[in-house]
């Protein structure tokens, strides 16, 4: 086991949890933001979220060799394409599920959803928002893990660009917890803390990706596919009803592409000048 890159992945993503407080920063300055501002805020992330699953766990995932992938070699080029795209629709179907599965259960809140899961009574709300912070915040953890496949230094780039991405979307996401919380009658110190504290679930992510990755390379293709599809269980269940439906949406659409596009810049013109330089 590659205990170096195991602490590389698991580092980086600790960064890119911590921006969470970054983003929580605005609170000692600000003590409100406009709902329009946060939802296009959230939109963006959301945007930043579905690039990178599309371009940094997807793609890369539906390309791996079977040496790479830790896959059985077949004879047939056809056979073995079928197996790979198979192995990576398994992974998106089970990361939803999985997810899917720990909102129906685990008890948090939204602010405009409100409580959902299990024994939400007796909680406090301010748990409840933690803890669908944190659900949230798991499989982006796991992204980055799992995107540290390889020793290699095109790998660690790779891992590197998918840290940055969840950083730049988590920043975002740190106002949008703050602010709220701020909103609601907590002090700006501990509106900033809680902000910061949900992201620091990111590293235990990264941690399980990348050591995973590096006991069986089996799991790179699935464990991709399955970060993939828990983010957009996320963005598409959680975050894009929470902003949408309001006078509004069209400037949140706008933000959701933005994130998008700057993703799918960062992993085709960013991730080589990474590389070029490891």
């Amino acid at each position: 086991m590659d205990w170096t890159l195991i602490l590389i992945g698991t580092l980086a993503s600790l960064g890119a949890g911590l921006a969470t407080g970054l983003g929580a920063v605005p609170v000692f300055f600000k003590k409100n933001i406009s709902e329009k501002k946060l939802d296009m805020l959230l939109g963006f992330a959301s945007g930043v979220m579905l690039a990178a699953s599309a371009f940094s766990l997807l793609v890369p995932a539906l390309n791996l060799n079977p040496e790479e992938g830790g896959a059985p070699h077949f004879n047939s080029v056809m056979i073995q394409d079928i197996w790979t795209v198979l192995i990576v629709v398994l992974g998106v179907i089970i990361g939803a599920v999985f997810l899917d599965f720990i909102d129906k259960w685990a008890p948090h809140e939204h602010f405009v959803k409100g409580p959902e899961g299990k024994f939400t009574k007796k909680l406090a709300a301010i748990w409840l928002f933690i803890i669908a912070i944190t659900i949230h915040n798991f499989p982006e953890g796991l992204a980055v893990g799992v995107s540290f496949s390889g020793g290699e230094t095109s790998k660690i780039a790779s891992g590197l660009v998918v840290a940055i991405a969840i950083g730049l979307q988590n920043i975002p996401e740190g106002t949008a917890v703050a602010m709220p919380l701020v909103q609601e009658g907590y002090s700006q110190k501990k509106s900033f803390i809680i902000a910061t504290f949900t992201g620091l679930v990111e590293p235990v992510g990264a941690f399980i990706g990348v050591a995973l990755v590096n006991i069986t390379k089996f799991f790179l293709g699935f464990g991709m596919a399955f970060a993939a599809g828990a983010m957009i269980f996320v963005v598409v269940d959680e975050i894009i009803p929470e902003t949408q439906g309001k006078e509004h949406s069209r400037q949140v659409t706008f933000g959701v592409i933005l994130g998008f596009v700057l993703m799918m810049f960062l992993d085709n013109f960013i991730e080589p000048v990474i590389a070029s330089l490891l």
